[in-house]
């Protein structure tokens, strides 16, 4: 009764009002009269008039930024993941991606697209908006960097890191005396040219290279304490030379730039000494991520805009005034974080691939259109390379650096990135840097990242480096190594509790690792440690709770799955445990098979599903990354599919011919170190009819007995199934009995499926 009373008052209300609206409306034409009401139809038709609509509504500046910014985050994605595919940091794909929306390729070969995807009336939007992607970009940058290590740290960075920057910026300086009469614009003097070509091959990209010293393992090394650290100090100076080559520039002349420089000092002054401790009261008042409001929120973004808007008055940039706001930052790691979440995001994934694209639209690599100006832009990648590696390496080996480290520095300060781009666009924006210098320039910015990679990879094989770092404890030489591989710290829990299964009573004859391997992209130089520690604490009280000795790996890295077997191959381990996880089953037909339901279904296994391409068991029974570390890693590996996972008391494994044999050795451990209980399952005959399984098999019996028994039968009863704590199955016998479609399957405990 009540629903047909909601009904009939909720018709009745819509008609009453409709026909009021009605009326006021039809009325209201009789108050037209004598206003001389102009008529917005076109007079051609409804059709064209509906058409005239959408084209407005399609050059609307809004509409066009939209499109431009959907185009953009598009391309620089696909850029960015090809760049990591072959091994290059994603940012390189990103500038590249900027480079190709502009008139070198897109302008040149589809002249129209260009001009009607960015107009030119359009690039005032966008240039202030990639601004506003630097601005917060900066201020992130100024957070990751912890000015603590620049303190009490060895002298020889501060060395290595002034070096790196007078010897670039003085071959920079002669570069720009012989370049200056062809490629300087007119009416730009010769110091304001020779300045910004200085500071422009002086700059070193802190956050490409932490990522390259985090992806290679060198963070825990001391070469990689000595890099970042250099790369700090670095930035730090480049930033404040920076802000004063601005504003003499701006300035007109050395005399006139003091009066900037002055009050440039007195704002470094209030924001440590009047600012910073202000900031430094909240951070402790408002510590953790729940206390954090958005009127304390406010006060850190009005504290950014703020720094950034001085700046700019003073005439030494926005961008140094964001710098400025990060670096002063609580020095609280995990308050940093909240922020550099809130920020990172937006600017690095939306809008900081706009700036990158408009870098793109100022480059005109079509200028270069002879090829001494093509030698130009190669003296320019030497000078370039000459004053920053070289420098940087020679500068190391000067103060006691062997000559493999010293080119290891040498390569990671060569690396300019994003930051470079930065430097130039400032130059280009201020009329210091012609379009064929720019694009001259934007040239060296990507060149001298690009060969970092290769570079290090040279050094390694030149000086027999291993790529991955493996520490001492875990290369030496133990009877039985094994290694746990975690996700997750409660994955990582039951992994160890299984592989100390295998080893309890081995002690000194055993050695157990736990790794823990993570995308680069998800944590930041400054709280590395910190989730280190984290994400080993719930590891190492397991470990303790066992009376396990454990030893710790953490490597952050853009290949997990190459990484994970190459450390596994390198440590030299006679075991690798992995996990999977269950949501990698959802709505799968193994998924089904392994007891795994759920609401919701993966829609990219139920597309499969339809079009036939849900191959699960062509190669591997299963995804992609794992079916990776089967095929990469030499030692035994034993894949975890938890259900439960409590004991290894009760164990069932599954013989279906001699390849199977391997089995019996993981069999023999866990009954020495466990007491399990083991019954062997002998459906295909394999251990009666195979002398080598079967003296195994009566070997143990002798041994231990009452721990072992053989099964002959096909069908297996569910509360035997259900009995068992665990399965311990080979892969290729898993993909048959997954095949054979037995019944028995949906009732199997946690399994062990095992690869040789």
């Amino acid at each position: 009764m009540k629903n047909f009373r909601n009904s009939f008052f909720y018709i009745g209300i819509i008609a009453v009002f409709s026909s009021l609206i009605y009326l006021v409306l039809k009325n209201g034409k009789h108050l037209e009269a004598g206003r001389n009401i102009i008529n917005n139809t076109s007079g051609n038709g409804q059709w064209q008039d509906f058409l005239d609509s959408l084209y407005n509504n399609l050059t609307h500046p809004l509409a066009i930024l939209l499109v431009q910014i959907i185009t953009i985050i598009f391309v620089a994605r696909i850029f960015g993941w090809i760049c990591k595919k072959i091994g290059q940091p994603t940012v390189i794909g990103e500038m590249a991606a900027g480079i190709v929306l502009g008139p070198s390729l897109v302008g040149t070969f589809f002249p129209e697209y260009s001009s009607l995807l960015f107009p030119e009336e359009s690039l005032g939007n966008l240039h202030f908006l990639s601004q506003i992607g630097l601005i917060l970009f900066m201020y992130v940058i100024g957070m990751e960097l912890d000015l603590n290590v620049l303190k009490n740290k060895a002298k020889d960075a501060v060395i290595i890191s002034h070096a790196s920057i007078i010897i670039p910026f003085t071959l920079g300086l002669v570069l720009s005396y012989f370049i200056y009469t062809q490629f300087a614009p007119q009416g730009v003097d010769f110091m304001a040219f020779a300045l910004f070509m200085g500071i422009a091959m002086s700059i070193t990209a802190f956050p490409v290279l932490a990522r390259i010293v985090q992806e290679r393992g060198l963070h825990r090394t001391r070469i990689g304490s000595m890099v970042i650290t250099c790369a700090a100090a670095d930035d730090v100076t480049a930033w404040c030379l920076l802000a004063a080559v601005i504003a003499i520039v701006k300035a007109g002349s050395l005399i006139s730039s003091l009066y900037v420089m002055v009050l440039a000092v007195v704002y470094v002054a209030l924001m440590l000494k009047v600012v910073k401790p202000f900031l430094k009261r909240i951070g402790e008042l408002y510590s953790n991520k729940e206390n954090v409001t958005k009127p304390v929120v406010a006060i850190f973004f009005l504290t950014l805009l703020l720094s950034s808007y001085t700046t700019e008055l003073i005439g030494i940039h926005a961008l140094f005034g964001a710098f400025m706001a990060g670096a002063i930052m609580p020095e609280n790691m995990r308050f940093r974080s909240i922020f550099i979440e809130k920020v990172e995001d937006v600017s690095q994934v939306m809008l900081l691939p706009l700036f990158f694209v408009f870098t793109g639209l100022r480059t005109q690599i079509g200028l270069l259109d002879d090829p001494y100006l093509w030698k130009i832009c190669g003296l320019i990648i030497a000078v370039a390379v000459t004053g920053k590696f070289i420098g940087s390496a020679l500068t190391a080996r000067f103060v006691g650096q062997n000559w493999r480290d010293s080119f290891t520095i040498g390569a990671l300060m060569n690396t300019r990135g994003l930051m470079e781009l930065v430097v130039l666009n400032i130059g280009y924006d201020l009329g210091v840097l012609s379009a064929e210098v720019f694009s001259m320039m934007v040239i060296m910015a990507l060149a001298t990242t690009v060969m970092t990679g290769p570079a290090l990879d040279l050094i390694g094989f030149i000086f027999n480096r291993r790529k991955n770092y493996i520490p001492t404890e875990i290369r030496q030489v133990s009877r039985f190594k094994v290694l746990v591989s975690f996700d997750s710290p409660e994955g990582g829990k039951t992994l160890l509790k299984l592989a100390n299964a295998f080893v309890r009573k081995m002690k000194g004859n055993a050695m157990v690792t736990a790794m823990h391997i993570s995308h680069s992209n998800d944590i930041h130089t400054f709280n590395l440690e910190e989730y280190e520690k984290e994400s080993f604490k719930p590891i190492l009280a397991e470990a303790e709770n066992l009376g396990q000795k454990v030893t710790t790996l953490f490597k952050a890295t853009m290949d997990m799955d190459s990484d994970i077997a190459t450390v596994a191959n390198k440590g030299e381990f006679d075991l690798v445990l992995i996990d999977i996880g269950q949501s990698i089953f959802e709505g799968t037909l193994l998924g089904k098979i392994l007891g795994f339901t759920t609401r919701i279904i993966n829609p990219e296994n139920l597309l499969n599903t339809f079009t036939g391409k849900e191959k699960l068991f062509e190669n591997s029974p299963f995804d992609e990354r794992t079916q990776h570390i089967l095929s990469k890693t030499e030692a035994p590996v034993g894949i975890l599919v938890d259900k439960d996972f409590k004991s290894t008391d009760k164990v069932f494994v599954t013989i279906f011919d001699a390849a199977d044999a391997f089995l019996i050795d993981f069999i023999q451990k866990l009954i020495s170190n466990m007491g399990s209980q083991v019954t062997v399952l002998d459906a295909e005959g394999s251990v009666k009819n195979n002398p080598e399984i079967k003296e195994a098999i009566r070997s143990i019996e002798h041994n231990v007995p009452n721990h072992i028994k053989l099964l002959n039968q096909r069908k297996l009863e569910e509360a035997f199934l259900e009995g068992q704590d665990l399965m311990i199955i080979s892969v290729d016998s898993w993909k048959k009995l997954v095949d054979s479609g037995s019944t028995w399957l949906n009732h199997t405990p946690s399994l062990l499926i095992m690869k040789q």
